[in-house]
């Protein structure tokens, strides 16, 4: 019975978002409440179970995706992203551009949300592919694959964050191992994957093509770009590298841990970042806030969904159709990461968002990462790529590609999608690789 209690809630979940255009915490709340009255649950208790959901899960979220949200709005807005991209197109030449705009990509999407990154630096594909002769298709994949990837598999992103709580995942370990899966998966989806895609004459908009280009010397600097846009993965990934050769309770490794901590991390990039690409650039402290005021007003609903999220998975914990799921599925023989990965899949394919994809999967397999001694980091991950699978007409990145570089819906199935599926597959590979190795 909870097994199709659990069919039906995901799937009025779908119907909520998909058909009925409901927003997507009233749904997540909604079909939380109804699982929690035909589980038979006190109407207190659900509740206090959603009130803790919520609690649990934005409690350590709401800093980070917070500061993220500030910085990477400053990296856009002061020209640090466009100064990247130049930056490396120089050093590595034309014959390489692909590889320097998918880097781009890799750098500017570890702190800037997908949506963002996409808005701010497709516009500067349109660009580099006009002075280069390339084509459109041939740039924007290998960038926007990055951008994928980032956003499926690396904290501070909503989705790997989110995940990493709820699995109780090392966030360092995290994005150490999603950083190795991510350079094979963006390599294979990008710059090797647009060479076996059908070709594809994209011809974006003319009111696609512009867009803020700074001129030369209103940039930062390359290294000041890089330093800063790098610096949270610099300071989380040496924290946690350094913590497994000295011991854990001296004082260093407290001090090293502190300042590795992600919130602490993105709090002190954001210090940084305020000076050297805000004062120092001639921005008043005011013309700062204010952007930051900004970016954090555009993440208030991938908050809201998240604790959405939150609210459904504790209700299916506290209501013990998690334990009931996880005995079922601590019997088969398929591997933790494998079944979270399909679950995943089917969610996103089902619903289109990553993020829900991602979060919905966690609250149904939580009991096998508590049960079992898969890697909770490894299941972050396997469920990451799983929500980037199979992206068509439900999700919102489809019609974003497709309305940009002005395509049919055939020519964005064959390159968008094929693209988004292949960084699934590819991160599910190196998940069950890695967890063969460590």
């Amino acid at each position: 019975m909870p097994l199709v209690i659990v069919f039906f809630g995901i799937l009025l979940l779908f119907l909520l978002i998909t058909l009925f255009k409901f927003n997507g915490f009233i749904s997540f709340i909604l079909v939380a409440i109804g699982i929690g009255i035909t589980q038979g649950m006190q109407l207190s208790n659900i509740v206090n179970s959603i009130e803790n959901g919520i609690g649990n899960t934005l409690g350590f979220l709401v800093m980070i995706l917070g500061f993220g949200a500030m910085l990477g709005k400053l990296v856009a807005e002061s020209g640090a992203a466009q100064q990247i991209t130049n930056g490396l197109i120089k050093i590595f030449g034309i014959n390489y551009t692909k590889v320097a705009v998918m880097l781009t990509g890799f750098i500017v999407g570890i702190t800037m949300f997908y949506s963002v990154g996409f808005v701010i630096l497709v516009p500067l594909v349109f660009t580099v592919a006009k002075a280069t002769g390339l084509s459109l298709i041939g740039v924007g994949l290998p960038m926007l694959a990055s951008l994928s990837v980032t956003h499926g598999f690396l904290p501070p992103h909503p989705a790997p964050s989110a995940l990493s709580v709820m699995f109780e995942a090392d966030i360092g370990k995290t994005l150490i191992y999603g950083i190795l899966l991510s350079i094979p998966a963006i390599l294979i989806s990008g710059p090797l994957l647009t060479h076996f895609l059908p070709k594809v004459e994209a011809k974006p908009l003319k009111e696609f093509m512009t867009t803020k280009v700074f001129k030369q010397e209103e940039l930062p600097s390359l290294f000041n770009s890089l330093s800063t846009a790098l610096l949270p993965v610099l300071l989380i990934g040496f924290s946690t590298l350094i913590s497994l050769l000295i011991q854990k309770e001296s004082f260093l490794s407290k001090c090293i841990n502190f300042i590795g901590n992600p919130v602490i991390a993105l709090l002190l990039t954001l210090l940084l970042a305020t000076y050297s690409l805000g004062i120092s650039r001639g921005k008043t402290m005011n013309q700062i806030m204010k952007t930051y005021g900004n970016a954090v007003s555009g993440i208030t609903m991938v908050l809201l969904v998240i604790s959405g999220a939150g609210a459904l998975k504790q209700i299916l914990i506290d209501s013990g159709v998690s334990d009931y799921i996880g005995g079922i599925l601590e019997i088969s023989s398929m591997s933790p990461l494998l079944i979270g990965w399909i679950i995943a899949t089917l969610i996103r394919f089902s619903v289109g968002s990553a993020t829900v994809a991602g979060l919905t999967t966690a609250g149904i397999v939580l009991p096998l990462v508590q049960n079992t001694n898969v890697s909770p980091e490894l299941m972050v991950l396997s469920i990451g790529s799983g929500s980037l699978m199979l992206s068509h007409v439900n999700d919102s990145g489809f019609w974003l590609f497709k309305e940009y570089f002005n395509l049919t819906v055939k020519e964005t199935l064959s390159t968008w999608t094929v693209m988004e599926t292949s960084i699934g597959i590819s991160g599910l590979i190196g998940v069950l690789i890695l967890n063969q190795l460590i």
